[in-house]
């Protein structure tokens, strides 16, 4: 399989009637707080809040009539199932999507809504990708791949050369990356015409294949731990996929799964945009590789806004707790008049808010004159954090950080 210049060009012309290109914007926060020109591609202002519809309509858009009549088939975690399910309707054929049992209910829902019939089968997308092949010789249907796929990949590529119109001086390009799609075809845009352009390539450490593979040079299977970066949690990296992005990738950064929780609530607050872990996790490579930037024009790819609202306040909760603006604890106190009265009061004249306490005498750990009480804290950062567990220390028998 080879991905020229000339493929992505083709699929520009293509999708440029369809697809309006999405936009680029300077986020000055981020510019300021890292000493380098930070920009937002915002694919999550696509029809369907993904680049996936890029690839998947380019693909539909060149079924042979025949083709169109018996219908297309995909599997996907999520984004790549709308994708497909807005090309079908767009080009008038049928979709079937197989999903993982697991796949985020709104993604269902959205790909159902497209006029898609979903299919949910297997614990990932590895399983569900079997699934759906064997469907497919069932059916005869054509398969419309994630990402190994030349025409799939050409559309996605048309990414590269929008970004080049927008910021032709760009020094770096950060982008998550799973299957490899979005990244060799939009590499292969941007190395071709301006080959200065270096690429930074993103996975979360417990799906981790692709990334480990392009490190070491060799393919490398990663076990699939789960990620709150679902879209690009793909076990097993694809010997073709790995071939194309060698020469294009120049850095990888894995990321573990509370830095992509704290990064869904900094793209929130520093960039009032609301983003799925398969897109967070760029904004982590600004920490990594914050010297090599400095200076530098960066465009961070964000590349889908499809989050669970079901997961939005975990993901809160979890990121809170990373910044250390969130704190779990236990302590022991006098069982007393007035003890849960002097506990509170010295909380707050610390500045800290109490989002929960549990009072709680009858724990058997603890001495008959005492009771614990379970707090959960709001506070202003790490520092605060610190500044209020080591009040609780000096008035309190025992404190325990529980996170």
């Amino acid at each position: 399989m080879k991905i020229t210049l000339k493929d992505i060009e083709a699929a520009q012309e293509a999708l440029t009637s369809i697809l309006p290109p999405s936009p680029l914007i300077r986020n000055e926060t981020l510019s300021r707080l890292y000493g380098c020109e930070v920009y937002l591609k915002l694919e999550t202002l696509q029809p369907v809040g993904s680049f996936k519809i890029r690839g998947a309509t380019y693909r539909i858009s060149k079924l042979t009539e025949d083709e169109k009549k018996r219908g297309v088939i995909a599997a996907s975690a999520g984004n790549h199932a709308q994708g497909v399910a807005w090309g079908a309707r767009h080009f008038n054929t049928s979709a079937l999507i197989v999903m993982p049992e697991t796949a985020p209910l709104m993604k269902v829902s959205n790909t159902k809504a497209l006029g898609a019939a979903v299919h949910l089968e297997g614990n990932n997308y590895d399983e569900s990708y079997l699934a759906a092949q064997r469907i497919m010789k069932e059916t005869g249907r054509t398969y419309v791949h994630a990402f190994h796929d030349p025409l799939v990949i050409a559309g996605q590529g048309t990414l590269g050369l929008e970004i080049l119109s927008q910021l032709p001086d760009v020094d770096y390009v950060v982008t998550s990356i799973g299957g490899g799609g979005l990244c060799a075809g939009m590499g292969t845009a941007l190395k071709s015409l301006k080959p200065s352009v270096k690429i930074v390539a993103c996975q979360s450490t417990n799906v981790s294949s692709m990334a480990r593979s392009l490190e070491a040079k060799t393919l490398v299977e990663s076990p699939n731990l789960g990620t709150l970066a679902d879209g690009i949690a793909v076990q097993k990296a694809n010997e073709e996929m790995f071939g194309l992005l060698l020469p294009l990738v120049d850095q990888v950064y894995t990321s573990d799964e509370e830095e992509i929780a704290m990064n869904v609530l900094r793209f929130m607050e520093k960039c009032k945009l609301l983003v799925e872990g398969s897109a967070a996790i760029v904004l982590g490579a600004l920490d990594r590789y914050q010297d090599q930037f400095e200076g530098k024009k960066v465009v961070l790819v964000v590349c889908g806004g499809n989050i669970d609202v079901n997961l939005i306040s975990r993901i809160i909760d979890r990121g809170l707790m990373r910044s250390g603006r969130r704190i779990h604890l236990r302590v022991q106190i006098l069982d007393r008049p007035g003890s849960l009265s002097k506990l509170t009061a010295l909380i707050a004249g610390l500045k800290a808010n109490i989002l929960q306490a549990i009072h709680d005498r009858s724990e058997m750990k603890i001495r008959l004159d005492e009771t614990e009480v379970e707090l959960m804290l709001e506070t202003r950062g790490p520092d605060h954090a610190a500044e209020v567990i080591a009040a609780l220390e000096k008035e309190c028998r025992n404190v325990e950080v529980i996170s």
